[in-house]
């Protein structure tokens, strides 16, 4: 049976779902695109919670007929009949009991965000810069395997075939879920190419994860922008565009700066821009609540510092270990060609130990 807590929000939630449901009807509403959408995104959110709910409701309701009718004196025949189908509900009730609980417990029912991830050259000179391509292809592979959609956002490449930033957006089942925790820094320990002696160099990349706002979640005025357009260019200078294609977009309150130049059109990189500077902003906003409530840390795989070294892959040995959790893992070519499910699913296990 449902516990009084979770009874009292289920009761919250199918008043506010009807309720809702006679707003999204009103022509005053429909006509306001921005409170539509925002409306129809909470009805849609609610839908599944309440059609179990109600099935939960049904079933109980059957159930107390069911005791009735066991009670009274009716036929044995007809008793026979009711404890048969007692006997079949019961268990189905406690199923549906211990989904609504897990509905209504954020720790085992994530929905599902757009995310997007930032990848930065950091110490290391062109080892890193290389480093951060071959997260980039990590990722970008195992997004493949899962099925996820990647759009490539900006490429900032070297003149040695590496990056110093690459952003790029994720959209798909779980995406967040199992992504959400490679935010810090990636650390590589290997032999580079042009190290005659054979000398392993160690090396950082920074990863950040944003979690992308639809419209109706983040609000920017307008007014608090500054907008530029200006020619792009392409590695070492070159001119890849003889038009005024590049955007650059100044969140003034934040002191925030997006930069985007790949595509051709100034309208497509105002587009990713503004996806960017939405999602920084937005973490920037999640991170200031983090520090605020640092307690909040004891239920958390990682610090969630930016600047925490959160994994290491060492080629000589061919290990991958993850230091928030103590994973260690041998399969390092595995994992970077985007065979990441093993370490993911670590992080979801120890998520989870912890939050209970």
């Amino acid at each position: 049976m449902l516990k009084a807590n979770d009874q009292t929000k289920l009761v919250k939630a199918q008043e506010r779902y009807l309720e809702l449901e006679k707003l999204l009807a009103d022509e005053k509403v429909i006509y306001d695109q921005n409170q539509y959408g925002k409306l129809a995104k909470e009805f849609a959110g609610l839908a599944n919670l309440i059609e179990l709910y109600r099935t939960y409701q049904k079933t109980a309701s059957n159930i107390k007929e069911l005791q009735e009718i066991l009670k009274s004196k009716t036929e044995a025949d007809l008793k026979e009949l009711a404890q048969s189908e007692l006997v079949d509900l019961q268990p189905r009730l406690e199923q549906y009991a211990r989904q609504l609980t897990d509905y209504l417990d954020p720790s085992k029912n994530e929905p599902d965000k757009d995310i997007i991830i930032e990848i930065r050259a950091g110490t290391g000179g062109l080892e890193a810069s290389l480093f951060a391509v071959d997260l980039y292809r990590m990722y970008s592979k195992y997004a493949d395997l899962k099925g996820w959609k990647l759009e490539l956002m900006s490429y900032a490449h070297t003149e040695a075939g590496g990056a110093k930033e690459v952003i790029f957006s994720l959209s798909g089942k779980e995406c967040s879920k199992r992504l959400k925790w490679e935010s810090g820094i990636h650390r590589v320990q290997r032999v580079p190419t042009t190290e005659a002696s054979g000398r392993i160099h160690t090396s950082a990349v920074t990863v950040a994860i944003l979690f992308e706002p639809q419209e109706i979640d983040l609000q920017i005025d307008q007014k608090d922008l500054k907008i530029d357009v200006y020619r792009s260019s392409g590695p070492g200078g070159q001119s890849v565009n003889t038009t005024d294609s590049a955007v650059r977009i100044t969140h003034l309150p934040s002191a925030t700066v997006v930069v985007c130049q790949d595509e051709r059109s100034q309208l497509k990189n105002r587009a990713k821009a503004m996806r960017i500077l939405r999602a920084r902003i937005l973490d920037k906003m999640q991170q200031d609540a983090f520090v605020k409530e640092a307690a909040l840390r004891k239920s958390q795989v990682g610090s969630g510092d930016r600047s925490e070294k959160i994994r290491t892959y060492n080629f000589p040995d061919r290990r991958v270990t993850d230091h928030r959790i103590g994973f260690t893992s041998h399969r390092l070519e595995m994992m970077l060609n985007g065979d990441l499910d093993e370490l993911t699913n670590a992080l979801i296990a120890a998520e989870k130990e912890l939050k209970e």
